[in-house]
C-alpha cells in the first residue's frame, strides 16, 4: 500500500495522451516490450520535478528575490514549467533513442539469421511439407528473434488468417527492405503456385552474394578507417596540447618581457587577459570530445552505410582520444619546461 501512495502508474498513463497509446504500444513491440511502462513514465515525472526543484532553489529561486512577490510567483510558475518540460523532453528523447537503438539491433538480428531459417523451410518444403507446417517445422531456438517472430505469424495462420497477410505484416513490421523483398517475393510465387522451395534456394544465394559484397565494400574501405582513426586518435591530441605548451610559453615570454620594457606590458596584459590556458584547455577536451563523436558517425557510414551501427565507436574514439591528449600533454610539457624563458 505504501507504494501505491506515489501512483506511479497513474502518472504515467495520465501523461501518455490516448491517441498515442495504439502507435506507441506498436513501437515497443519492434523492441520486443510487451507493455506500455506506465510506471516508468511515472518515476521520470518524479525525477524531472526533482531535478527541477534542484535547478530552482539553486539557481532561478536566488536570481528572483530581488523582485516583487507577484513577479517572484509568476516567474517562478513559468520557469518551473519551462525546465520541467524541457527535462522532459530530454528525458523522453533518451529514451526514444534507446528503443530505436534496441529496434535497430533486433533487425540486424533477424536479418542475419534469415538466410539459415530459409534454408531450413525449403528444406521441409522439399521434403513434402505445405508453406504454413515448413513454417512451423523451421522454427528452432537457435534462431531466437527471427523464430519469436515467426512462431507469431504461424499463431495467426493457425487462428484463421491468411499466410500471405501475415507475412506482409511481419513485413511492415521492421524497417528491413531485405526481409520486406524477400517476404514479397514468397508471397508473389505463393499466389502464382510457383516452386516456392526453388524460389527460397534463389534468396538465400543473393542474400548471401549481397553479404559478402558489403564485406568486400567495408574491407575496400579500412584505408578511411584508417585516416580517420589516426586524425581522431593522434593528431587532433597532438595538435591541441602542443598548442596549450606554445600558449604557455608565449604567455611567459610576454610576461618576462614586460618587466623589461613598458611599451611590451600593455601587450603582454592584454594576451594574458584574452587567453587563459585553463579556458584552452576545457575547450580542447571537449573539441576532441565533439571530433570523437562526429568522426565515429562517419567511419560508421563509410563502413556500414548508417549511423547506427557506429555508436560502438563512440567510446572507443572518446577514450582514445582523451588519453592521448593528456599523455601528450605531460610529454609536450616536459620538453617545453626545459626552455630557458619559462
Amino acid at each position: 500500500m505504501a507504494f501505491r501512495i506515489i501512483f506511479l502508474e497513474e502518472f504515467g498513463k495520465a501523461f501518455v495522451p490516448k491517441r498515442v497509446i495504439p502507435h506507441l504500444r506498436l513501437f515497443l513491440l519492434k523492441a520486443d516490450i510487451p507493455q506500455v511502462p506506465y510506471k516508468f513514465f511515472g518515476a521520470l515525472f518524479y525525477l524531472t520535478a526533482l531535478i527541477t526543484a534542484v535547478v530552482y532553489l539553486l539557481f532561478v529561486y536566488p536570481f528572483l528575490l530581488h523582485y516583487s512577490s507577484i513577479v517572484l510567483l509568476l516567474a517562478s510558475a513559468a520557469s518551473w514549467f519551462v525546465i520541467q518540460i524541457l527535462l522532459a523532453t530530454l528525458f523522453i528523447l533518451l529514451v526514444y533513442f534507446y528503443v530505436d537503438l534496441r529496434i535497430y539491433t533486433r533487425t540486424r538480428k533477424m536479418e542475419e539469421m534469415l538466410p539459415d531459417f530459409l534454408q531450413v523451410v525449403a528444406s521441409n518444403l522439399k521434403g513434402g511439407m505445405s508453406f504454413e507446417k515448413s513454417l512451423l517445422g523451421a522454427i528452432k531456438p537457435r534462431f531466437t528473434i527471427l523464430a519469436n517472430e515467426m512462431a507469431e505469424v504461424s499463431k495467426k495462420v493457425m487462428t484463421g488468417h491468411d499466410v500471405s497477410m501475415a507475412l506482409s505484416e511481419l513485413g511492415q513490421k521492421y524497417d528491413s527492405p531485405m526481409l520486406r523483398r524477400t517476404i514479397d517475393l514468397m508471397i508473389g510465387e505463393l499466389e502464382s503456385g510457383g516452386q516456392i522451395a526453388g524460389l527460397i534456394d534463389k534468396i538465400v544465394a543473393n542474400i548471401k552474394k549481397t553479404k559478402v559484397l558489403k564485406e568486400e565494400i567495408s574491407a575496400s574501405a579500412i584505408s578511411y578507417m584508417i585516416f580517420m582513426g589516426s586524425i581522431v586518435i593522434f593528431i587532433a591530441p597532438l595538435l591541441f596540447s602542443l598548442s596549450y605548451n606554445l600558449l604557455i610559453v608565449i604567455i611567459g615570454f610576454m610576461s618576462k618581457l614586460s618587466i623589461a620594457t613598458s611599451n611590451v606590458a600593455t601587450l603582454s596584459i592584454n594576451v594574458s587577459k584574452s587567453v587563459n590556458p585553463d579556458s584552452f584547455r576545457y575547450f580542447s577536451i571537449g573539441a576532441l570530445a565533439v571530433i570523437s563523436f562526429f568522426s565515429s558517425l562517419i567511419v560508421s557510414i563509410v563502413e556500414k552505410g548508417n549511423v547506427k551501427s557506429g555508436l560502438k565507436y563512440i567510446p572507443i574514439f572518446l577514450i582514445s582520444s582523451l588519453s592521448m591528449y593528456f599523455i601528450f600533454m605531460k610529454v609536450l610539457g616536459a620538453v617545453f619546461s626545459g626552455l630557458a624563458f619559462i
